[in-house]
This record gives structure tokens, C-alpha cells and sequence, in this order.
């Protein structure tokens, strides 16, 4: 019983640095300008 609570604990606290690193990504702007990227790739200078 002791083991179920510990993996439920630290499943939660995974998931919760998972939701901080990605509000983090969001904060820093990773998402903004998905188009651009994509389209650097495809046309050379």
C-alpha cells in the first residue's frame, strides 16, 4: 500500500514539472511564430 502511494505522489509531482516547463515554454515565447520557422526551412537566401 505504501508503494501505490508513493508512485501516485510522484506521478503527481512529474506531471506538475511537466505543466511548469511548459508554462515556462509559454512565457518565453517558444510557441509565437510556428509559421516562420517552418518557412526558413523550406526557401534559402
Amino acid at each position: 500500500m505504501v508503494v501505490i502511494l508513493f508512485l501516485i505522489l510522484l506521478s503527481l509531482c512529474i506531471a506538475l514539472g511537466g505543466l511548469l516547463v511548459f508554462l515556462w515554454a509559454l512565457k518565453s515565447g517558444q510557441y509565437e511564430d510556428l509559421k516562420g520557422a517552418a518557412n526558413r526551412i523550406l526557401f534559402d537566401d
